[in-house]
């Protein structure tokens, strides 16, 4: 029978990172590994009671530059690439008196952990590993006699092959090589999202552009693409049970939704995740105003500012409490004890904020034992936004209200009188809210408060007719549209969708206008002495 399993005789061992190195240690002791290492590692290993090599005692050359040029020689190298099932390579190391590795154990230098301690550009540069990913490919690549260790959670499994004098099988390897692979590439990766970012085209670099292509930004828009993300959990399921799902993070960017702290509560699912981060999104719309929202399947089912965050929830909540049932609620201010008063009696699943008082946040978790309850102490910062097609991947800045026309002062009014200082504060609110509502999308709002939300419909009637529908619809049978304001995320193509809200008693709309059409649409509204600002600027969120 015929084995493909190696022997590890001698191994080359060079890590920035110590944690474990004990348990590689011992195993070598113990089964009189020939150990060749590096600078601090050989003299960790040492103090650990390894007999060591010295890798300039084997290139002859001492390490130089600042320690930039350790293993970069043949003597290393050749010891690492030559496949010693080949003949040919065999005699050559023979001849020029090289002895080959059967194990490379190497991390490289961190990168990204010197990135997002905001260390200078001199000392970033400094931390680009250039030796190291040299060998962890060489390995990776002769992975037919060479087995390459990068992460330190196979430290014991490396010692058990070492112990049992039997190596690593062939299948093995390669799974190894391919995590090493995998593990360079990401490296690259990462150092690749901060040059595109720190070091980008000079203007004396021109390239034309052709008459039908628009110019690019290729801090943005790169020519090749490269992210890399680290698996942070996986989680239960994903969309639904029959999907597999997992949490990644940037390793670049410690910040941000994703690193949220979960303070109570089950775990955090595939739809809490989005559904929160939608929320927490659409809540920061309104800073520096105190903002609730309360998100259900990506959308919001209600959204208010107040003059205190337990205002703003309440408002927010009358918005829509049927639908409320089961949501995510967000707000981008502490939360008190008065909200978790109110909060308490909702099903709720999950509840995100940048802090909560003492004794909110103790009622919470003691009342509320299932609700997952989030802490994430900065707004979201992300500028771009990334969707999966099938073979592709698009790419586009992230829609922030930050377009010429979301500043009330650049609005064309375009029907009926002047908005007064209160509609003008409730059509600037509607028009910031309807960002976060998914196309088609008609909001009415009034007092700075959803009352009344169209979303995801397949044409702008529709919209028009389930925001007014959920508008009057509460127990109490309150008329909400009589004399609030509306906002649609796009145009109206033809004048019956803002008739709609026409006739159900708004008295004003915002919204972006362009349509052939607008002229049906603006006297649609100057007959019923409706005021209508248009914008120049659309949300769609598809």
């Amino acid at each position: 029978m015929t084995t493909t399993n190696r022997p590890i005789r001698r191994a080359l061992v060079s890590v920035f990172h110590k944690e474990g190195i004990e348990v590689l240690a011992e195993a070598f002791i113990k089964a009189g590994t020939e150990v060749v290492s590096t600078g601090s590692t050989a003299k960790r290993l040492a103090e650990l009671g390894v007999k060591v090599t010295e890798v300039s005692e084997v290139t002859g050359f001492p390490e130089c530059l600042d320690g930039r040029v350790k293993t970069l020689d043949p003597h290393i190298h050749a010891g690492i690439l030559a496949d010693m099932t080949n003949e040919n390579h065999a005699a050559q190391l023979e001849k020029f008196g090289i002895k080959p590795f059967d194990l490379v154990v190497v991390n490289l230098y961190p990168f990204a952990d010197t990135v997002r301690s905001g260390a200078d550009e001199a000392a970033t540069i400094e931390k680009i590993d250039i030796g190291g990913p040299s060998m962890v490919r060489g390995a990776a690549k002769n992975n037919a006699t060479v087995a390459i260790i990068t992460d330190p959670n196979d430290y014991a499994l490396v010692a058990a092959r070492i112990e049992n004098g039997e190596g690593f099988s062939l299948e093995e390897r390669r799974w190894l090589a391919g995590k090493a692979f995998a593990h360079t590439a990401s490296y690259d990766a990462t150092i690749n999202e901060w040059t595109a970012k720190h070091w980008p085209k000079p203007a004396t670099v021109d390239h034309p552009t052709a008459e039908d292509e628009t110019e690019v930004n290729e801090a943005k828009f790169p020519a090749a693409f490269t992210r890399t993300w680290d698996r942070a959990h996986v989680l239960r399921y994903g969309e639904n049970p029959h999907q597999q799902a997992a949490l990644y993070l940037d390793p670049l960017n410690q910040n941000g939704f994703a690193h949220a702290e979960q303070l109570g509560g089950k775990p955090m699912s595939y739809n809490n995740y989005v559904d929160a981060d939608a929320a927490w999104r659409a809540v920061w719309d309104f800073a520096p105003q105190i903002a609730v929202a309360v998100v259900k399947h990506n959308n919001p089912c209600g959204l208010a500012v107040g003059a205190t965050v337990a205002e703003a929830h309440k408002k927010a909540h009358a918005c829509d409490p049927m639908s409320a049932y089961g949501g995510v609620i967000a707000a981008n201010s502490k939360v008190t004890m008065e909200m978790a008063e109110s909060v308490r009696p909702i099903f709720t699943e999950v509840i995100v904020a940048p802090d909560y008082d003492a004794d909110a946040l103790e009622l919470l978790q003691t009342k509320k034992k299932n609700l997952r309850i989030l802490k994430v102490t900065e707004p979201p910062k992300s500028k771009t936004q990334f969707r999966q097609i099938d073979g592709g991947l698009l790419v586009q800045s992230t829609d922030l209200i930050d377009a010429p026309g979301d500043n009330p002062d650049a609005w064309k009014l375009v029907s009926g009188e002047p908005a007064d200082e209160q509609t003008i504060r409730d059509l600037v609110f509607a028009w910031r809210a309807i960002r976060c509502v998914k196309s088609n999308a008609i909001l009415i709002a009034h007092d700075q408060a959803t009352v009344g939300i169209g979303m995801g419909q397949v044409n702008r009637v529709d919209s028009a007719n389930l925001s007014v529908e959920r508008a009057n619809t509460l127990a109490d049978g309150a008329n909400r549209t009589q004399g609030a304001v509306a906002a649609s995320d796009a145009f109206f193509p033809f004048a019956d969708g803002a008739e709609i809200l026409i006739n159900a008693g708004i008295k004003a709309i915002v919204q972006p206008g362009g349509s052939i059409r607008d002229e049906e649409v603006f006297e649609a509204a100057r007959k019923a002495g409706v005021t209508m600002y248009v914008t120049g600027t659309r949300h769609f969120f598809h």
